[in-house]
């Protein structure tokens, strides 16, 4: 599943769109496209791991689940994977293989845009507040709560958790309140590195836990489960990172 910075990715890629009028609409995403047409895309804004083409009266929400993808003025899967295609006067946006649904401007006031990790205007001082209230949590679930860390994913977490010493399967109420503050920290550096890096393509490169066998740091081999309550791959240290239970 893309990760907040892959979503930021492509909403560069398509925000030249911004205050340009809906020429044509199509795809077979369960929407009424027809409501599109002529109508102008005020902004773009991204969310965690959602994308939200914002209308006047509407909004599109569009989710790229495990293996969405999107292209730029030119379509280039075929239409049963197409699920949104919206064309202007200077080219097109396409989605494919994806979760499209359109929302209000009230569903928009409702989303605690201070969560996600990237944003300008997050938040860690809530994000502390609902770490704390979670003492049973695993860390690697509270990592990709999209509630508390809109936008990371699994990359981010595992390597998150390699950078901080951290093993996966750590209570949020054993972990000292400065690894917590460090755990905060640390998610959004690296999600911002990771953005860096998947621009030069090079992200790959820079992983230390997440995929690997060897640790980097002390040669003994890594460990590979499935943890928490989402049983999402982990890789990690037993040497260089500390269970907190």
């Amino acid at each position: 599943m893309p990760e907040g910075p892959s979503i930021r990715l492509m909403k560069e890629s398509i925000q030249k769109f911004e205050g340009k009028k809906v020429l044509e609409a199509s795809g077979n995403a369960k929407i009424d496209t027809e409501i599109l047409i002529g109508k102008t895309l005020k902004e773009i804004k991204t969310f965690g791991k959602q994308t939200y083409l914002v209308f006047n009266d509407v909004a599109v929400r569009i989710h790229l689940l495990m293996f969405g993808s999107h292209s730029v003025d030119e379509q280039t899967k075929p239409d049963r994977q197409l699920r949104l295609a919206l064309l202007f006067s200077d080219g097109g946006m396409y989605f494919y293989t994806c979760h499209v649904k359109m929302v209000d401007s009230q569903f928009l006031a409702g989303i605690d845009w201070e969560a996600d990790v990237m944003s300008d205007i997050w938040s860690p001082k809530k994000a502390e507040k609902k770490l704390k209230s979670n003492p049973e949590m695993m860390v690697c679930d509270a990592l990709m709560d999209q509630d508390i860390f809109s936008g990371v994913g699994n990359i981010i977490k595992n390597e998150v958790l390699f950078r901080i010493g951290v093993q996966p399967e750590s209570f949020l109420g054993k972990m000292p309140s400065a690894k917590i503050k460090e755990l905060i920290k640390e998610a959004r550096n690296y999600s911002f590195d990771f953005l860096e890096w998947k621009r030069d393509f090079t992200l790959k490169k820079h992983w230390l836990a997440h995929t690997k066998k060897i640790c980097p740091k002390c040669g003994q081999k890594l460990i590979k489960k499935q943890t928490g309550l989402g049983k999402r791959r982990s890789f990690y240290c037993e040497i260089d990172q500390k269970l907190y239970q």
